[in-house]
């Protein structure tokens, strides 16, 4: 017997977490028939829990998923599919998905929110505290840690920007690791904001995976702090753009893929929101970036427009 055609979803969603399940509830609610595609691979499933999101701050961002997904998943016409989308062809209209469990799918329209990889500082002992007592985000940590003392570890000139911000969250040790050289300039003013610089390279992190972090440096020395900051680099979670041909920007953190004011990518009929299709992010961003998303993939639905 011949292979029956898979049925032609209105739109595919790449990515079930907070970017793409936003974009889905706006399409879902202009009765479009929808399918979202889940790895589940959460960038912050290393963090307990989730803050500076309007109305559910302090809560584990796992509750915060799950929650969303459940009220996604009382519209009729969306279709949730626990696989990895690991190919996509075609063009507007007709796009082609395989998943990791065989399955082929067909959409007018494909939605990237596949959210990123964060490449961390090649730093023994940081890549087990990631998400616990190093972090990315001052809003999103920095309050909890109680104004005592805390860290920034240089990667590149975007930690010059950490170190002059921090203070408003504690006492600031900057460590420079190699990986910046400060001008005259620039240690007055982290001198002017109550910032200590460390010169000396960083050796590892130790200390409880969550609680109070120890930087162990070169010379021997070590400094106990309340929670270190970092900038990973950053770049869109699997190839599935590249397979598109989507272009892509760089930002001072890392890669993500180049969109319009309405999501659109450079590709006809594709679309990308969330931490994939903008320079930096939070799950309050990632929601507002999935809500405008869905509202573009819609709007080219109805419109005709790629």
């Amino acid at each position: 017997m011949p292979t029956p055609t898979p049925p032609m979803f209105d739109a595919a969603i790449i990515g079930g977490s907070y970017a793409g399940i936003s974009a889905a509830m706006q399409l879902a609610r202009g009765h479009r028939r929808i399918a979202v595609f889940d790895a589940g691979q959460r960038r912050n499933r290393f963090a307990s829990h989730s803050h500076g999101f309007l109305g559910q701050d302090g809560r584990p961002p796992a509750d915060i998923a799950r929650d969303a997904r459940e009220q996604l998943l009382r519209y009729p016409t969306v279709t949730w599919i626990d696989a990895a989308v690991t190919a996509v062809s075609g063009t507007a209209g007709e796009f082609v998905l395989q998943d990791d469990g065989d399955g082929t799918h067909r959409a007018a329209r494909v939605l990237l929110a596949t959210g990123v990889v964060d490449h961390l500082p090649d730093v023994p002992g940081l890549r087990e505290r990631w998400g616990r007592s190093v972090f990315h985000c001052p809003y999103c940590h920095g309050y909890e840690l109680g104004r005592r003392a805390i860290g920034v570890l240089a990667t590149g000139p975007m930690s010059l920007h950490q170190a002059q911000l921090l203070p408003e969250w504690g006492a600031v040790t900057f460590f420079l690791n190699g990986a910046i050289e400060l001008t005259p300039e620039q240690s007055a003013e982290l001198a002017a904001r109550g910032v200590t610089v460390e010169p000396v390279p960083v050796r590892a992190l130790s200390g409880p995976d969550a609680g109070d972090v120890t930087v162990e440096l070169q010379d021997g020395r070590s400094v106990t702090l309340a929670g270190l900051f970092t900038t990973s680099r950053t770049e869109p979670q699997g190839t599935l753009a590249q397979q598109l041909g989507c272009e892509h920007e760089d930002s001072p953190v890392g890669r993500f893929v180049r969109t319009d004011a309405m999501k659109a990518t450079s590709v006809a009929g594709v679309f990308a929101c969330g931490d994939a299709g903008r320079a930096m992010g939070n799950v309050a961003l990632a929601v507002g970036d999935g809500a405008l998303a869905g509202a573009g993939v819609h709007r080219s639905l109805v419109l005709g427009l790629g």
